[in-house]
């Protein structure tokens, strides 16, 4: 299935994908400058076998990190990205469950909403949901474009000069911002957004 310009994630179970691939748009800059950026890949890895529901094992397994984990009101909830080029998101918090799906960008921004000893539930721009080791997350921080497309400008204003744009699942490190504008830098270049069209920043947060 896709929209716009690139193949989103199949839902978990559907029989009809086992892997898919997310690339990103080429846009050219306003002074002609051809703007590349890489895509998302990542893998879903959950088998069409999934259906008959986790193994006697596994159930117990989950029934007892349920009761361990701390609870989401608990849950310091905060938006980090990845910090490698390959993430393993799995179906529990620890190794011995499977994995669900595989990210294969660095920085890539996702909201941490519950944890378990050094795990982290984490949620994507998607609302897909899985757990990764502490280890695999950074404080760093960054957005991605759900929107058409982001204009990044020399300055906070709609007057200035465009930098470049980003199309739709584009990724950029993410800087000050004020009320109504974020400032991002991606593959050299850097600028002004308006906080509109990306996933990433809480509706009220602001950045020194």
């Amino acid at each position: 299935m896709t929209r716009g310009f690139f193949a989103f994630m199949p839902k978990s179970g559907d029989p009809n994908f086992s892997a898919f691939t997310r690339r990103g748009l080429t846009l050219s800059s306003a002074g002609g400058i051809l703007v590349c950026l890489l895509g998302i890949n990542y893998t879903n890895l959950t088998p069409n076998s999934a259906k008959a529901g986790p193994s006697p094992i596994i159930q117990l397994a989950q029934t007892e990190d349920r009761l361990r984990a701390r609870p989401k009101s608990a849950t310091r909830r905060r938006f980090v990205s990845l910090r490698s080029d390959e993430v393993n998101v799995r179906v529990g918090p620890g190794v011995r469950y499977p994995i669900k799906w595989k990210f294969r960008q660095k920085l890539i921004p996702v909201e941490v909403v519950q944890e378990y000893d050094t795990w982290r539930k984490i949620r994507d721009w998607e609302g897909a949901e899985g757990w990764v080791h502490r280890a695999m997350l950074s404080n760093r921080r960054s957005i991605i474009v759900t929107g058409r497309t982001v204009t990044i400008r020399r300055r906070s204003s709609d007057e200035a000069p465009a930098v470049a744009r980003l199309g739709r699942g584009m990724v950029a490190e993410l800087g000050k911002c004020t009320p109504a504008w974020c400032r991002v830098e991606v593959d050299g270049y850097e600028g002004w957004i308006r906080r509109e069209g990306f996933w990433g920043l809480r509706k009220t947060e602001t950045r020194p």
